[in-house]
C-alpha cells in the first residue's frame, strides 16, 4: 500500500517517524515523503556561515542521503518559505499539496497532529492544510485516499524527553495505531539522523537518540481503535 508523509522541514521525518518508515518499507509498503520547505532559515546557518538559500541547498543534499538510508519510494522537497508558512495564503499551500497528492495517489496520508508536538507554527500550519486538502480531495471523489493519520507521541515518551524542547503528546484514547519497531528500525532511525551533519550538535542536544521506544504512535482522523491498530495500512 502507498503512504505519503507530509512535513514542513528536512529532518522532521528523522526526528519523528523514521523507525516507522523503516518498518513500513520492510513490510513492503510504498512510502513517499513530501517536505514543504528546504529548511534554510534555521538559525544554524549562522554557525555554518551560510545564507538561507545555501543552507537550504545543503539540507536538500542531506535529505537525499536520508532518502537512500530509509529506502524511500519517493522524495519531493518544495521550496516554500521556511519558518514562514503562517504568512502564506493557506489556499496556495493546499493547491500545491493537492497537486502532489493527486500525482502520488497515496492510500494513507501522515502529518503532524494538531499540537504539532513541538508547537512550532510551521508544524501547526502543516497539520491544518493537510487535513483540509485531504477532506477537499475526498469530497471531490479521490477514492484512493483511505486514511489520514498524525504522527504523535504518548505522554510517557514526551515526558521522558531529556532535550531542549517541551513536547506535547496525544491522549491514550486518541492513539489509533501503535506500530511496533525493532532494532533494525531503530538502527535505520539513527542512520537517518546521521545524514543531517549540519544538525549534529542539535541532534545531540535534544537527546533524540535516547528516548525512542519500541512503538511509534499515530492518531487516525475520525477513527477510534481499541486496542490500537498495529499497522496504519490495516483496515478493519
Amino acid at each position: 500500500m502507498k503512504i505519503l508523509y507530509i512535513f514542513p522541514h528536512p529532518d522532521d521525518e528523522s526526528f519523528g517517524p523514521a523507525a516507522a518508515i523503516s518498518r513500513q518499507r520492510r513490510a513492503g509498503h510504498e512510502v513517499h515523503l513530501l517536505t514543504l520547505t528546504r529548511g534554510g532559515a534555521t538559525s544554524l546557518r549562522h554557525k555554518h556561515g551560510l545564507s538561507v538559500g545555501k543552507m537550504g541547498a545543503v539540507r536538500l543534499a542531506e535529505m537525499k542521503q536520508m532518502a537512500k538510508v530509509l529506502d524511500l519510494s519517493g522524495l519531493t522537497v518544495l521550496d516554500l518559505p521556511d519558518s514562514g508558512l503562517k504568512g502564506l495564503d493557506p489556499r496556495e499551500i493546499e493547491r500545491v499539496l493537492g497537486e502532489q497528492i493527486v500525482k502520488i495517489r497515496p492510500a494513507v496520508l501522515v502529518t503532524y497532529p494538531v499540537h504539532g508536538i513541538s508547537g512550532f507554527h510551521d508544524h501547526l500550519v502543516t497539520h491544518a492544510v493537510v487535513k483540509r486538502e485531504y477532506l477537499e480531495l475526498k469530497s471531490a471523489g479521490a477514492a484512493y485516499l483511505k486514511r489520514l493519520a498524525f504522527y504523535t507521541l504518548d505522554k510517557a515518551t514526551a515526558k521522558s524527553n531529556p532535550g531542549i524542547h517541551t513536547l506535547s503528546w496525544s491522549k491514550a484514547e486518541e492513539i489509533g495505531c501503535a506500530l511496533k519497531v525493532d532494532e533494525r528500525d531503530i538502527a535505520a532511525f539513527n542512520r537517518a539522523l546521521d545524514c543531517y551533519e549540519t544538525y549534529g550538535e542539535m541532534i545531540e542536544k535534544t537527546g533524540i537518540r535516547n528516548f525512542k521506544g519500541p512503538v511509534v504512535n499515530f492518531e487516525i482522523f475520525q477513527e477510534r481503535h481499541r486496542p490500537p491498530l498495529d499497522d496504519l495500512c490495516r483496515f478493519v
